[in-house]
């Protein structure tokens, strides 16, 4: 088996934002050693109060990350028969189990179930994104294609340089499908025929046709990435950390799930948030301004735009100010 691409992430610490400097070697790529890093970023941003939001940007010149390394995957699977669906539903499961255990690199990491358990780590650390009160941020310097937009489709927001960059998922052209959860993701940014199209056909969108279609949320100027992304960053990160976690929770597990269970799921966040401290904080100070103005603060002149700025509705509309 070949030897992993060895890769780092660089941590600028900005207060209450990190700046995440993806070093994928010469050729960008996301190896086994960025994915491990990345995990423990993203548990130390969860644990740390004082983070609100980490923002992913790559060190290449022209890419953010270009795609995960292909010849682990390929030489491990050389080494068995073909197996069909259900075989690889098995192997899924079995990896699924051996992370759970942990610890087992030593007997496994030269053996065709490896890369399986890898895959595995990556899409239960892509998970913990989700469910984190952290706002994550991909600003993509540069191009990104497989397991690197994935990484991007996991992110909450996107930003991309303008200029002759693309974001996609070419997997077909390789004779085989997204296995970093674009098949995934992607339709749910995107609507299901536009991410089914561009999946089927390998063709990547570029800056502008990603943001025409909602796969990113910015466009800029390539010395403005990081930039925009922060200020993204700083903008969101200033609501509630409790809350954010419990507003992507419902969104991104509730929206793809029934009806009946996105709404129980929305009930249990609801529920927790307004049980919390900062909920019950809030919403006490809320009233008391309120009875002390003799008007609801959100609807007195002003006051609204100054609350998307702080972040909170504390001291709103209290003598027609926000504290």
């Amino acid at each position: 088996m070949a030897q992993e691409v060895r890769g780092n992430l660089a941590i600028d610490d900005r207060g209450a934002v990190l700046v995440a400097r993806i070093d994928g070697g010469p050729l960008g790529l996301f190896g086994n050693d960025i994915a491990e890093q990345l995990d423990a970023l993203v548990d130390r941003a969860d644990r740390d109060p004082a983070v609100q939001a980490v923002v992913f940007t790559g060190t290449h010149p022209e890419r953010f990350v270009s795609h995960a390394e292909v010849r682990w995957l390929q030489e491990g699977g050389a080494t068995v028969p073909s197996v069909g669906v259900r075989g690889a539903s098995a192997l899924a499961h079995t990896a699924r189990g051996v992370n759970r255990v942990g610890g087992m690199k030593a007997a496994l990491g030269r053996t065709p179930l490896w890369p399986a358990v890898q895959l595995e780590r990556v899409h239960q650390t892509f998970l913990k994104m989700n469910r984190s009160g952290v706002i994550f941020i991909a600003a993509l310097n540069g191009s990104a294609l497989g397991l690197g937009a994935e990484f991007c489709w996991a992110n909450d927001l996107r930003v991309m340089a303008d200029g002759d960059f693309v974001i996609g998922q070419p997997e077909v052209l390789l004779g085989i499908m997204p296995g970093g959860g674009g098949s995934q993701r992607l339709p749910r940014l995107v609507g299901n025929h536009q991410g089914l199209l561009a999946i089927l056909s390998g063709e990547p969108f570029t800056p502008a046709q990603a943001l025409e279609i909602g796969a990113v949320d910015d466009v800029v100027a390539p010395d403005r990435v990081v930039d925009r992304a922060i200020e993204l960053a700083e903008h969101l990160g200033s609501r509630p950390k409790s809350s954010r976690a419990a507003i992507k929770r419902s969104v991104y597990f509730g929206g793809s799930a029934s009806l009946e269970e996105g709404l129980h799921i929305e009930r249990s966040e609801f529920l927790a948030t307004a049980l919390s401290d900062i909920g019950q904080e809030l919403m006490l100070d809320y009233m008391a301004n309120t009875e002390a103005s003799g008007e609801l603060p959100l609807y007195q002149p002003g006051v609204y735009e100054q609350v998307l700025e702080t972040g909170t509705t504390r001291g709103a509309g209290a003598k027609g100010a926000v504290a």
